[in-house]
């Protein structure tokens, strides 16, 4: 079950199709199998194609999910793969919904992590969240690290944003080296209700992206990355 599964390539970044990731993760951290998991979208492909450093991240990932409509799009058009978008915030939330792992909050502005973490505590009054700690700790980031190495966290979420996460993860990943790491991008935000995620109604046709532009108008350059993504992404298969 939890085999390291042959990945589809997406502009030459792996994705892995399974039926039940929750599964699959819960075997891994179970076995104590280390494992990073990457929630690919067209953004996070087209940084990659820039960013040498994310690229060899995302490959080096034990896990990678199809997250955004860009990369499942291209999966169904070009591979004929019935597949479904795995949203990250969705796929942390059913581990963390019912699991006897120790856990670990990383990211976010102060004070939203732990507000996260007591959210969960409410839901999951037996969820064992070992710790929390918010993304602005440069200073003193060899003592984070130490108290890291120190609990040991078997499920550790990390809320940086992409690419600064991923980087992260793929840096760190020693110091809990039997653990499961996942980038949940604002999942911090959502959980702590200072954000909120995009009606269901978009989310099922495929325009999160554009709730997530109404939330925050400066990310609109950011945007342009999923036209140039369904562009580079044909001519790419095309000539693969």
């Amino acid at each position: 079950m939890s085999a390291v599964m042959k990945p589809f390539s997406v502009m030459g970044l792996p994705v892995h199709l399974i039926d039940d990731y929750t599964a699959w993760l819960r075997s891994r951290i179970g076995q104590q199998l280390g494992t990073h998991v990457v929630t690919l979208n067209a953004e996070m492909s087209m940084q990659a194609e820039q960013n040498p450093a994310l690229s060899n991240a995302i490959q080096q990932a034990e896990l990678v999910i199809p997250d955004g409509a860009g990369v499942v799009l291209y999966l169904k058009l070009l591979f004929h793969q019935q597949v479904q978008r795995c949203p990250g915030i969705e796929l942390a939330e059913s581990l963390l919904q019912n699991t006897e792992a120790r856990v670990f909050f990383y990211g976010g502005a102060p004070g939203v992590a732990a507000k996260a973490a007591e959210t969960w505590r409410q839901q999951v009054p037996d969820i064992n969240i070992v710790g929390t700690q918010h993304g602005y700790i440069s200073p003193e980031e060899a003592e984070f690290q130490q108290t890291l190495s120190q609990l040991q966290p078997q499920l550790i979420l990390v809320g940086l944003g992409v690419p600064r996460q991923e980087l992260w993860i793929a840096q760190n990943r020693y110091l809990c080296p039997n653990a499961t790491w996942i980038g949940v991008g604002g999942s911090f935000d959502i959980w702590a209700g200072t954000k909120s995620r995009a009606p269901a109604w978009l989310a099922n046709n495929n325009l999160e992206w554009l709730y997530r532009l109404y939330q925050e108008p400066w990310r609109w350059r950011r945007m342009l990355a999923l036209p140039q993504f369904a562009g580079k992404a044909i001519v790419y298969r095309l000539t693969h």
